[in-house]
């Protein structure tokens, strides 16, 4: 039987399509969410644009972890930025569901899927 350990929690950067954005791996509780929230703040001040959060390699995501994409969120929306999340269909998905917040979020399944999303038209 496969061994499912959580992964240890990291954040990188990440850009996506031309976009600066951060992927994020492991478990978001409590407990990492100053660390999340201190990256992902200074990630968007340094950045312009559409703004990317790759969510594939996370394994849990809790309300804490939750508020913090709310947060992120705000601030871009402040300057009427975009912030993109990759999430593919799983438990992180499900909770964006099913707290009724999916839609504030730009999300793709994929960085090939975000990628393409991003491409300007023509």
């Amino acid at each position: 039987m496969a061994d499912h350990a959580p992964m240890e929690f990291g954040v990188f950067e990440a850009d996506v399509g031309g976009a600066s954005g951060l992927a994020v791996r492991g478990e978001v509780d409590m407990a990492v969410v100053p660390t999340l929230e201190r990256s992902l703040d200074a990630a968007i001040r340094n950045s312009v644009g559409a703004f990317v959060l790759d969510l594939c390699d996370v394994q849990f995501l809790d309300s804490s972890g939750l508020r913090v994409l709310l947060h992120a969120r705000a601030l871009l929306a402040r300057e009427e930025r975009a912030l993109g999340i990759i999430c593919p269909p799983g438990d992180v998905r499900r909770l964006l569901a099913m707290v009724g917040v999916e839609d504030l979020f730009f999300l793709e399944d994929s960085r090939e899927e975000m990628a393409a999303a991003l491409m300007p038209a023509g």
